[in-house]
């Protein structure tokens, strides 16, 4: 090892200090020149360490200095002289910045590097910060909060300053910089502190009273700092007044291109937005996409960034402002579009409903005593309007494909004749029934039950609140009977069950109750006829099948269920029709006569002078007795006398048990609904007649809540 292994010499080019071993720079690969010159002058400083011989050889020679006075002055490190740009000292044989290349200047200043020092107990006072050109010495911390101070202290400078020269202020929420001229923060909103306005002003007239002061060598005059502050906040001004004007013209660019389908599109969602559905319905029958996203472009026309968002669309409008009834018609309009949308008359007038609704639910009586049964209070019974005869042919057909369930009414009627299998009480009787389309979200029986006497949906749960209260206040009473009744059918299915799980299936049958959306059982629809004070009556299909067409189970739920818990004069006789297939409920409602109609309907065959009757068969299509349901041990083989008992029952010329269904007058509110409902039809029948020309009907867009034939 050399006895100068230690030593280190100095690049000509870029002033690295390289190992004396080392025969190229580090740093710039430039070769080393020559050797030091002698070994005291090598222990010495290390600013003394370049070659005479490299001084001499390519100095230039200036006319009165001696030669030894300007090879000294060119390796002084005090002779060295500030970058402009990046404040990078360089040697005063460079001609342009070793650093940023930038080329050396006539008035770059000549810096005074000061030998370094690890004494922090040294103190020197701080050289202003006015000039780039000059070197802060740092003063070593003495304790964190010493620390923090002078960090703040050297980024203060610096965060206030923006490019233009104009002040920025700091968001108090988020640190944003802001320009001067907002009084908000750009990016989180929050509104400006006054409290540094004032300190604005003050650090503006502080910076001017320095400005004014006789400049020194090191920081050349210029503008003062409120003379920057204001063209800093004229520019941001200016800036906003262009971006202004630039937005206009997008918008205007914009309007230019759009089509009358656009228009709709953005009047649909501002419709969605404030309720009004009417926007929407148009949109949709131009045929216009419920799934179309919005474009950032229709951002700006819309103008509210508070409601809409890029890719939003009706749906996500609908339920953001829980539009429900606006929701139902885009996801049928949208799920599947090639099956009639349902338009339902609660539909059609949202309010009336509401109001049937607020009546119904205000109806509802709790019994007093051992018995804490829920009742209505008023006897009502649905049908449609007789009206509907009088239509097209073409305008009637898609009047039932909106109302119908027609997948329900297929299976009811011709895979399996449960419902209008007798030419006797369709024909002659004019009593054929019609399934209306409802929810299949788990309400579908009470819905149906509503629908059945009403014409509306169990939307606000009131009729499932009051089912679960009376199967929860009046335990004492189902509980036995349900038992008994479920007991029977357990034996006959040669089984039985502990009393501890006839608790838990007791348990269940509770919470179903309870839960909106949750599917209902046998005990719940011989509930719901106590509440009605009315017996109901279910057409149902008697397996269950898969969608593959294969049987799964046995159905159970056809049958009659009777108040019989009730007095029978506390009950009404005319029953209400229901029907069932694949675990789901439908209404089955018949159609209004002519009172001056012999036969049909409106046949008084029991002298009951003008009220109108239909007749529900309480006999299958095999001539067999439909089952009573939740009969004890001791009412059993008296199903036809109970029938008898609790309905007014006939027996018509071809032989058939039926209860006679009184429909009574509408209430006024439903008879509004209604009209209101079916005026739309007749309005396509006027067009149609004064065209001469029948028109395929136009798509519907209402439903009632957004599903379809198919579901």
């Amino acid at each position: 090892m050399s006895e100068y292994a230690d030593e280190k010499w100095n690049c000509e080019y870029c002033t690295y200090q390289n190992f004396a071993a080392s025969k190229r720079c580090t740093l710039c690969r430039a070769p080393k020149q020559l050797q030091y010159i002698n070994e005291a002058e090598r222990v010495g400083d290390i600013y003394k360490m370049a070659p005479c011989s490299l001084v001499t050889q390519d100095l230039p020679q200036r006319q009165g200095s001696p030669k030894k006075v300007a090879t000294s002055r060119l390796y002084d490190p005090d002779a060295k002289w500030s970058c402009e740009k990046c404040t990078y000292l360089n040697w005063p044989r460079s001609h342009k910045c070793t650093q940023c290349l930038s080329p050396k200047s006539d008035g770059a200043t000549v810096s005074s590097m000061k030998p370094l020092s690890i004494n922090v107990n040294i103190e020197e006072r701080a050289i202003s910060c006015g000039s780039p050109n000059r070197l802060s010495p740092r003063i070593s911390p003495q304790s964190p909060s010493e620390a923090k101070a002078a960090n703040n202290d050297r980024n203060r400078p610096k965060a206030g300053t923006s490019r233009g020269g104009a002040v920025k202020w700091s968001c108090q929420a988020c640190t944003y910089e802001n320009w001067p001229k907002a009084n908000k923060c750009s990016l989180c909103g929050t509104v400006r502190d006054k409290n540094f306005v004032e300190a604005l002003g003050a650090c503006s007239n502080s910076r001017e009273t320095l400005s004014n002061r006789k400049p020194s060598r090191h920081s050349p005059p210029g503008p003062s700092r409120k003379q920057e502050y204001i063209e800093g906040a004229t520019a941001s001004a200016n800036m906003q007044d262009s971006n202004i004007e630039a937005g206009e013209s997008r918008i205007k660019q914009i309007r230019n291109k759009m089509h009358e389908i656009d228009w709709l599109w953005l009047g649909a969602c501002q419709g969605v937005v404030e309720g009004d559905i009417h926007s929407v319905e148009s949109y949709l029958t131009i045929g216009g996409d419920p799934a179309r996203q919005i474009t950032q472009d229709e951002m700006l026309l819309l103008g509210r960034k508070s409601a809409f968002e890029v890719g939003y669309t009706l749906v996500h409008l609908a339920i953001r402002f829980k539009r429900e009834d606006i929701l139902a018609i885009l996801l049928t309009s949208t799920d599947v579009p090639s099956k009639a949308i349902k338009r339902m008359p609660s539909h059609v007038s949202p309010d009336i409903a509401a109001e049937l609704r607020r009546e119904i639910s205000a109806s509802l009586r709790q019994r007093k005593g051992d018995f804490p049964c829920y009742f209505v209070a008023e006897c009502a019974t649905f049908s449609l309007p007789a009206d509907i005869e009088d239509l097209p042919a073409p305008i009637q057909k898609q009047l039932y494909d909106e109302l119908l369930d027609q997948d329900v009414q297929k299976e009811l009627e011709v895979e399996e004749p449960v419902i209008n299998w007798s030419v006797e009480l369709t024909e002659r009787y004019g009593s054929r029934l019609y399934a209306l389309w409802n929810r299949t979200a788990g309400d579908c029986l009470l819905d149906s039950v509503l629908q059945a006497t009403w014409g509306i949906f169990d939307r606000d749960n009131s009729l499932r609140r009051a089912l679960a209260d009376t199967l929860n206040e009046g335990a004492i009473t189902f509980f036995p009977r349900w038992k008994e009744y479920e007991s029977m059918q357990a034996q006959s299915l040669h089984f039985s069950l502990a009393e501890s799980q006839w608790q838990e299936d007791w348990a269940v049958l509770l919470s179903l109750a309870s839960q909106p959306g949750a599917a209902l059982e046998q005990l719940h629809i011989f509930a719901l006829a106590h509440i009605l004070r009315r017996p109901v009556i279910v057409y149902g299909v008697k397996f269950v099948k898969s969608f593959r067409g294969e049987t799964i189970g046995y159905a159970r739920f056809q049958g009659v269920y009777l108040p019989i818990l009730w007095e029978q004069s506390f009950c009404w006789k005319s029953p209400i029709a229901l029907g069932y297939t694949r675990g789901h409920f439908s209404a089955l409602v018949p159609m209004d006569t002519d009172c001056g109609a012999s036969m049909g309907a409106g046949a008084n065959l029991q002298g009951q002078g003008e009220e109108q009757v239909a007749y529900l068969p309480l006999m299958d299509s095999e001539g067999k007795l439909l089952p009573v349901h939740f009969l004890t041990g001791s009412e059993l083989n008296r199903e036809e006398i109970m029938l008898r008992e609790w309905m007014d029952v006939i027996v018509t010329d071809g032989g058939l048990l039926v209860a006679q269904q009184k429909l009574t007058k509408n209430n006024a509110l439903v008879s509004h609904m209604m009209e209101t409902w079916l005026d739309r039809y007749r309005r396509l029948s006027h067009a149609i007649q004064t065209s001469h020309t029948v028109a395929p009907p136009s798509s519907p867009v209402l439903s009632s809540d957004g599903e379809t034939d198919d579901e």
